[in-house]
């Protein structure tokens, strides 16, 4: 009775093998994609052409042993460049921990030493690729994917005419449509939990970073709803939220109820963005639905999903920076100029400063109308600030203990205590 199992799980065994094998295979007897095609007899010709014979042949040891002699023994070799692009392919090709991060010192130095040859771009797109390569799925480290966003906008900064310019784009959506799941499923853990601050940051820095992520439109309703539990001073915020839903995702499934809640909320209903829209249909039209073995294969696969990621739109090109949460007041924000900032910096001080110019703060002297009135703006309104901790049920109260007295000394004190 235990015998059909067992054979499932040797077929499953089998399957794996076969298709590992015929990718290693079919990597090691793979054309090399960069050759030299110009004919001639010279000995440094020679030694290229069988380190490349190596290469696609497995043997990379022996190819960059090959090429190391080229290199050395011709310095002045017009095949130099290749030789070193050929050292950095022979590691990608071999894959593995140490073989990518070979790969990736090698192609770094060829772009640092050769920027202007036509495979500048191609060493930079695989660079990013390494990185690709390496990620891990969205509820995982974070590590590779934010590299491999760092390589691939590299690819369009520093070569945007290039002809992998396209796939670096596709690939910098995907890689941001890791990123943004990972902020997404941090920030609806907190409002799952009644964190609604910590929530309402997290998923309202993903929602401006990370516009194109497959569930903005579910980042915006759960941003609206952490906004409504946190007070009347977020009422507005929750509102905008849920107006940015039906503006910018107006094809989403969520769209008709936000219209509900801002008609309850006695707020205007904005009219669908027509760019929004187009991209929206596009995504719908474009979309590559999974297949039924997907989710099972899902749980030995290592990568992550990207089948939900955009296929259009300019992705974004800016570093995520974590925010600070809006539950936070903006301490002498008025007297200041501006916001809070997290940047720091430093200065020599030459002559008198303002500690000998300028009175004592704490004697509330000289300080602009704006901070005196965004005081007052505070007094006024007295409701508390929401925090990430749940207010504690009250202790109930010990009764008082009562000493025992003896019978003898019964009617002369009293022995409560508390």
């Amino acid at each position: 009775m235990f015998e059909q199992p067992r054979i499932i799980f040797r077929g499953l065994t089998l399957a794996v093998l076969i298709s590992g094998f015929a990718a290693v295979s079919g990597c090691r007897h793979k054309k090399y994609e960069n050759p030299i095609t110009k004919e001639t007899a010279q000995p440094d010709k020679i030694l290229f052409d069988k380190a490349i014979n190596y290469i696609e042949h497995g043997r990379y040891d022996v190819a960059r042993l090959t090429l190391h002699t080229l290199i050395s023994a011709y310095d002045t070799s017009e095949y130099l460049a290749k030789a070193k692009l050929a050292i950095a392919d022979s590691w990608f090709r071999e894959g593995g921990a140490n073989g990518l991060a070979q790969a990736e010192a090698e192609y770094k130095d060829f772009i640092l030493f050769y920027p202007t040859m036509e495979e500048a771009p191609e060493a930079q797109m695989k660079i990013c690729d390494i990185q690709y390569r390496q990620m891990e799925k969205a509820d995982r480290d974070t590590t590779h994917a934010l590299r491999a966003e760092t390589e691939c906008r590299a690819v369009l900064e520093q070569f945007p005419n290039s002809k992998f310019a396209p796939l670096a784009q596709q690939k910098l959506r995907e890689i941001q449509e890791v990123l943004a799941e990972h902020e997404y499923r941090v920030g609806s853990f907190y409002v799952q939990k009644g964190s609604y601050p910590a929530g309402a940051n997290r998923l309202q820095a993903m929602v401006d970073h990370f516009p194109l992520y497959s569930k903005a439109d579910q980042a915006l309703w759960k941003l609206g709803e952490a906004y409504a539990n946190m007070g009347p001073r977020f009422r507005d915020k929750s509102a905008e939220s849920l107006t940015r839903l039906v503006k910018d995702y107006p094809l989403s499934p969520l769209a008709g109820d936000a219209k509900k809640k801002l008609t309850a909320m006695e707020k205007p209903i904005p009219e669908p963005d027509p760019v929004a829209l187009a991209r929206m249909k596009y995504e719908l039209e474009n979309y590559d639905k999974p297949g039924l073995m997907s989710h099972f294969w899902g749980i030995f696969r290592r990568g992550p999903d990207v089948s939900g990621a955009a296929k259009s739109g300019t992705p974004t090109m800016t570093v995520f920076q974590p925010t600070i949460p809006a539950s936070v007041p903006p301490a002498m924000a008025a007297a200041a100029g501006g916001g809070p900032t997290a940047e720091v910096s430093a200065s020599t001080v030459t002559g008198p400063s303002a500690l000998d110019t300028q009175p004592d703060a704490r004697l509330n002297q000289g300080q602009p109308a704006e901070a005196k009135a965004a005081r007052a703006d505070n007094r006024q309104d007295n409701t508390p600030l929401p925090t990430n901790r749940k207010a504690n049920p009250k202790k109930k109260q010990k009764a008082p203990k009562i000493k025992k007295v003896p019978a003898s000394q019964q009617g002369q004190t009293t022995g409560v205590t508390n």
